[in-house]
Parts: structure tokens; C-alpha cells; sequence
């Protein structure tokens, strides 16, 4: 375990005034996390529950009063942001506080109240990273009075919750080598499941659990295997230690199965495939994993041989439907390779799928769900277009799903692509290697709503131009999702008609959340660096 450092003097300032503010705070349980949204005054985990379905049992804010939404308070990182440095994070919300991190390791406790800050801390990273597609993180796990964030040098911390003070620190990889960690963890009974992030970089993708109280690591699950392992023979020999896989996006859990479904990553080289022919297990696929011990149950692999950067960090969400007259406990995704997928999460079999976005490398699955892939569409050196781009159909940005609507919504991405194909010159472990490259994107984008029994779009909200918005619905029949622009909207969920609209400062690279802060209930969305809380206005 490496010293304890990087507190920032705000957190020394804050110190007595935290002291009178969390006298009482509430420790939060294995029961609590369970419980997801029962309590709406609490947002524990990254997209709400255990099952991802970003979805709130709140109901003050109605399809009949969301026209007097307004600004509450507007809370400014003030660092400075690039293309691909964003807020991503979902805040954790407890007592009426909020928990958020930012890029290069920032994070900050803010009074949902006023959007005072309590206190904030950074963490001191070398200079030699090397990180792949921004220096983003994308939130905290919370377990007692506890903090859990992964940081860009690849190690995982706990801090206090009371005054942002780290408690322990561990390594998950060799930062040096090109690993790196971006992902929310997920806090499962006595175990704070961590993911990593490097696949641009010749690396080996891996998820691990570690211990709540001190940091030892407990299990870790390859995504990559080497030869003699299951899906060892879907490589070829010398390849598995650089072959990417990375699992940078929060997973889910079903507890009465004691199962984690996590999505993994491209393989690398992202756009040469001739170096490492076969399916390339794991890679662009879900795996279930048995949350005590790590050890995969089943795998379901939505693109074999991925030469288009499609991979599956998306969230895979959870739901029990009647398909055909038979009770199904299905795991969904929009897939980034344009396909929407339900599959039985008790076993990974394919029950049916169909492209939600236009494509044009597959029309159509077998009856396993293999794609039955069109010619002509893999990338060569000339360049092929392709439809959808390689950030796909929808990327790593969060969907929602409305149990009682049975509607599930999406930010989809129509967007075509020419894609290139190389040989890498060079290829060693922690090299930046992509095999090819992309050119000529474009598209529009839409909120999209669909039956996910009769796979049917029901409705859809057209953006000029494809957006990176998660979206968030909730019981009373609204959907809150953001265009391309920098427009924050809520729709109707029965019907898509939009209701109100909102222009924020700054693009979406997050998702809105929604909690009761002294019983009002607020309105979370980040644009750019900034975090806005809405509510409504008036009496």
C-alpha cells in the first residue's frame, strides 16, 4: 500500500465544518445498495440500482408542471476542458449532499442545497502518463462513510466521505505500461468491484474485487486468456498479454443469481485483425461472473473478431419480461455495434435482437446471435465505409428502461464511417497501437424509445447531429435526455412529445440523475465542466 497524498487545502478548510454537517451522517449498507432508489432522497450506485435501469420512482416533476423547470444553482469545476475532458460522473447523493469526480482525479463534495462546495480533493498523478481517450473519471462507489474512485495511474483509493481525506491507496496495474482506470466502481457486498482502462494501448483487460477496509485485492478475472484457458483458442499463441479487452464502464448485478454482467472492450489493434485471427474472446462481449469468487458462468460475444472499435463497454441493463409467454430474466444492451440485444441472464442464451441504427456490416443474426455478416464491409487499407462510426450505435453514455412502460430509451447514434486498416510497424507491450485509423464521420442522432419484447421503435426525438447523452426516465412519464447542442430536454415517455428545453453551457458526456433534496426534487445534469441542478419554480 503506497502513502497517503494529494489533499487538497480545501479539505483542511473544510474539516470543521464537515465535523458539525456528518455528526449524523448516515452510514450506508449492503441493505441500502440493495434497496437502489426505494429510497429517492439517495442515488447510491452509478446508474441508480444494481439492475442499470436509470430509471427513478420519483414523481413531483410531471408531464404537467416540467414547463417551470429552472436553474437552481450551477456548480463550475474551473479546470478547463478539451475535447474529450468532460464530466462523465453520475453524483453518489446522500443527506442531501452530493459526491462527484472529475478529470485529472478532482473530486468535490457540493451542498445539493446551493451548490456550495464542502471540500475537494485531487489527486497529485505523474507526468508520464499515458492515457488513452481523455483524462476523465466517471464517479465514486459508496459503502459506509466511505468514498471508493479508481485514478488515472491505475490504482484504486478509498477517501473519507466526511472530508474528502484518502484513507488507503492500491495499484491495480502498471500505470507505465499504459493502464489506466476511468471506470465508477461497484460496491457488491464486501467487495468493491474495479475495472481498468488502456485497450488502445497493447495491453491485457482485467476486472478485479477488492476488500472494502483495506484495499487487498480478492480475486481478478482475465479478459483475455491465455492458451489452455477457455477461449484461449480464439487467439493466436503470444497474444493474450497485449490484446486489450479494456472494462472501463460500471457493470451490473442480479443478487438473487449472485451474478456481475460487465461489458469488455476492443481488441487491439483496434482496426488490423490479421495479427490475431479468431473470435478474440473476451473482447466486445458481456460476461457473467460469479461475484464472490470472479469465476465466469457464461459469456455472450455481441461482435466476433472486432476490426471496427465497437467493443461492449456499454451498460448491460436488467429486467424480467414475458417474451413469447414465457417469464425471461433478460440482460439488454444497445450495442455500439448498432444492434439492441436481450439475452436471458441466467445462462447468456440469445433470445432476439435487431439493429436499432442503420447498418450496413449485418442486416441480421443467426439463431445463436452470431451476426451474419455482409461483404466488403471489414476496413482495408483503401478505407471502407462503414455505418455506424466506431464510437456505434451508442457508445459508452447510459440508456434508461421504464419497467411499467416497458420502454426502453436510448441516445442512438446514426453515424457512418471510412475505416482503415495497417499493419502495425511496432506492437510491444504498452504500445499505442491502432492498426488503421478512421475518416470522413457524419450523422444525425436521435432519442430513441423501444419495446424491448417486440423489438419495435416506438417513438424517436431527432438531434442534428449524433449526441454522447445518457438518459434518465421516470415513474411519472418523463424522459430526460440532451442533443448534440447542448440542449437538455424532457419528453413524454408515452408518446416522445418534448415538453421542455433547456440550453446548458457545454456538450453531454454523462447522464442526468434525479433525487429529493429536502423533499424537492432536483434535476442533476453536467454540460462541459459545469453541473447544473434544476427544480421547479413557484409553489
Amino acid at each position: 500500500m503506497s502513502p497517503i497524498r494529494g489533499i487538497s487545502w480545501f479539505a483542511a478548510l473544510g474539516l470543521a465544518i464537515c465535523a458539525v454537517a456528518y455528526a449524523h451522517a448516515q452510514q450506508i449498507g449492503a441493505t441500502d445498495l440493495l434497496r437502489g432508489l426505494a429510497d429517492p432522497s439517495r442515488w447510491l450506485i452509478h446508474s441508480g440500482d444494481y439492475t442499470s435501469k436509470r430509471h427513478s420512482p420519483l414523481t413531483q416533476i410531471t408531464p404537467e408542471n416540467v414547463a417551470r423547470l429552472t436553474p437552481l444553482w450551477t456548480f463550475e469545476a474551473g479546470i478547463g476542458s478539451g475535447f474529450r475532458d468532460k464530466f462523465e460522473a453520475t453524483p453518489i447523493v446522500i443527506d442531501g449532499n452530493l459526491y462527484v469526480t472529475g478529470l485529472f482525479n478532482h473530486a468535490w463534495a457540493i451542498d445539493g442545497r446551493t451548490g456550495t462546495l464542502i471540500w475537494h480533493y485531487q489527486r497529485k498523478l505523474p507526468y508520464d502518463l499515458r492515457v488513452c481517450c481523455g483524462m476523465v473519471n466517471r464517479g465514486f462507489a459508496v459503502s459506509g462513510d466511505r468514498l471508493f474512485m479508481t485514478t488515472l495511474d491505475a490504482h484504486v483509493m478509498a477517501i473519507d466521505r466526511k472530508t474528502g481525506a484518502p484513507i488507503w491507496e492500491v495499484p491495480i496495474a502498471d500505470y507505465r505500461l499504459g493502464y489506466s482506470s476511468t471506470v465508477a466502481p461497484l460496491v457488491v457486498k464486501d467487495k468493491l468491484i474495479v475495472g481498468m482502462a488502456g485497450g488502445e494501448l497493447a495491453t491485457r483487460g482485467f476486472l478485479d474485487a477488492y476488500r472494502l477496509d483495506t484495499g487487498k485485492r480478492l480475486w481478478r478475472f482475465n479478459t483475455i486468456p491465455a492458451p489452455g484457458e477457455p477461449g484461449g483458442d480464439t487467439w493466436p499463441a503470444g497474444h493474450f498479454e497485449r490484446g486489450g479487452g479494456a472494462t472501463w464502464i460500471t457493470g451490473s448485478y442480479d443478487p438473487e443469481l449472485n451474478l456481475l454482467y460487465w461489458g469488455i472492450g476492443n481488441p487491439n489493434p483496434l482496426f488490423y485483425g490479421g495479427i490475431r485471427n479468431g473470435d478474440n474472446l473476451y473482447t466486445a462481449s458481456v460476461v457473467a461472473l460469479d461475484a464472490d469468487t470472479g469465476r465466469l458462468r457464461w459469456h455472450f460475444q455481441y461482435t466476433p473478431h472486432d476490426e471496427h472499435d465497437w467493443d461492449s463497454n456499454q451498460v448491460q441493463v436488467l429486467a424480467d419480461l414475458t417474451i413469447g409467454g414465457r417469464a425471461r430474466k433478460t440482460v439488454m444492451t444497445a450495442n455500439r455495434n448498432g444492434f439492441f440485444y436481450v439475452l436471458d441472464r441466467t445462462n447468456g442464451a440469445f433470445i432476439q435482437a435487431r439493429p436499432y441504427v442503420t447498418t450496413t456490416w449485418a442486416k441480421e443474426l443467426d439463431a445463436k446471435g452470431r451476426p451474419i455478416e455482409l461483404p466488403n464491409q471489414r476496413p482495408t487499407s483503401a478505407g471502407t465505409r462503414t455505418c455506424p462510426d466506431l464510437a456505434g450505435g451508442s457508445s459508452f453514455t447510459s440508456p434508461s428502461f421504464d419497467p411499467v412502460r416497458r420502454l426502453f430509451f436510448v441516445s442512438a447514434r446514426e453515424t457512418c464511417q471510412v475505416f482503415t486498416s495497417s499493419p502495425p510497424a511496432k506492437y510491444e507491450l504498452g504500445d499505442f497501437v491502432t492498426g488503421g485509423g478512421t475518416r470522413d464521420r457524419g450523422g444525425t442522432g436521435a432519442l430513441r424509445a423501444i419495446d424491448p419484447v417486440t423489438l419495435e421503435r416506438k417513438w424517436e426525438v431527432h438531434y442534428g447531429g449524433p449526441s454522447y447523452s445518457g438518459v434518465l426516465s421516470t415513474a411519472s412519464g418523463l424522459v430526460f435526455a440532451g442533443d448534440h447542442a447542448g440542449t437538455l430536454m424532457a419528453v413524454k415517455a408515452d408518446s416522445g412529445e418534448v415538453l421542455w428545453r433547456h440550453r446548458l453551457r457545454g456538450t453531454f458526456w454523462g447522464a442526468p440523475s434525479t433525487v429529493l433534496v429536502d423533499k424537492r426534487q432536483l434535476l442533476l445534469m453536467a454540460a462541459g465542466d459545469t453541473l447544473t441542478a434544476f427544480a421547479l419554480a413557484g409553489p
